[in-house]
């Protein structure tokens, strides 16, 4: 179905545009920008942050600036949000939303709690409204790639997942990136539903078995390592998180199929620019979200993806066996 032919509910479905309000203009709203910029089928009207400075860009580009996220969620302008802020406010942020009648877009993690996510989708369901976690790495050009070949082969004896980054190259100004209350903990909470998301995507339904953790002296999980079983016990999983990568970035998938065949995907491939991957990325999620909301009204009543990683990290936060140093491995 061609998007312009769907609806939305009241003035959007009209006009034929989504009208997007951005709450949260840190490290990763470039990419939200650049996704709505090249979307025929949305357009920016409201930008949040609490620091004017960060508003003045928008000025003169018809969009509204507020430091107050109240007012954009009480606009009769904006149908949608995407919620660009730190992890430990997204609950509290969805919530907010939903209840005001918006769509949500969330940047992820969903939440860092299990029962908040639960929470979440059933405000959601109740609202009928769409809550959709923006998790970027599934719409990967190279990981969709792998994934059709693996399908092609048949099933998946083992899944290894390498997300291995320097997080102060990533983070700039967003310090909270590195304060284990607003993150949640560290790589596993922030990097971790990416990798997460990833093994359910290829295996479906899983069960975290264990995780072990490296901490720095600030209490940041900064390298993890966590192992995981498909439900029915025919695949298994592990995810290699770094946050204190010497050498850039690492990020691959690699999967050995039934066959024995072994096949890789590396996420950076044909994107030479620190963190250019990630725009095409954005494009796709930014189009998802609005499928949602227009052609899928069978999943706008919650996020079960979001949720089941939601738990997934926590169950993996709650086993973790701390340790002096943890060495990853770097190939497969």
């Amino acid at each position: 179905m061609d998007l312009r032919e769907a609806s939305l509910p009241g003035d959007a479905g009209r006009r034929g545009r989504l009208r997007i309000g951005l709450i949260g203009v840190g490290v990763i709203a470039r990419y939200y920008l650049r996704a709505i910029e090249a979307n025929p089928h949305g357009v920016l009207r409201a930008v949040c942050d609490l620091a004017p400075e960060k508003l003045r860009p928008f000025e003169h580009a018809g969009v509204v600036g507020t430091v107050d996220a109240g007012e954009l969620l009480d606009s009769e302008d904006v149908d949608a949000v995407i919620i660009n802020l730190p992890n430990d406010l997204h609950h509290e942020m969805c919530t907010a939303a939903l209840r005001a009648g918006k769509h949500v877009c969330c940047e992820k993690p969903l939440t860092l709690r299990a029962a908040e996510a639960q929470e979440l989708a059933a405000l959601a369901s109740r609202r009928g409204g769409t809550l959709f976690t923006a998790f970027h790495r599934r719409y990967n050009h190279n990981v969709l790639s792998l994934l059709q070949r693996v399908r092609a082969r048949g099933g998946i004896r083992s899944l290894q997942v390498r997300y291995f980054e320097q997080i102060r190259e990533h983070c700039g100004a967003d310090a909270w990136y590195l304060d284990p209350r607003r993150c949640g903990g560290g790589v596993i909470a922030d990097n971790g539903p990416n990798a997460l998301d990833l093994v359910h995507l290829f295996l479906g339904d899983v069960e975290v078995e264990r995780a072990l953790v490296e901490y720095s002296p600030q209490g940041v999980d900064v390298r993890a390592r966590i192992e995981c079983a498909s439900r029915s016990g025919a695949a298994t999983a592990t995810l290699l998180l770094d946050w204190e990568y010497p050498r850039g970035e690492r990020k691959d998938v690699t999967v050995v199929s039934a066959d024995g065949s072994v096949d890789t995907a590396d996420m950076l491939e044909g994107f030479p620019e620190f963190k250019s991957s990630l725009y095409h990325e954005y494009v796709a999620v930014l189009d998802d979200f609005i499928h949602h909301i227009r052609v899928r009204p069978d999943r706008t009543a919650g996020d079960p993806d979001g949720v089941e990683v939601a738990r997934l990290g926590e169950r993996a936060r709650a086993i973790a066996d701390a340790v002096p140093t943890l060495q990853l491995q770097e190939s497969a």
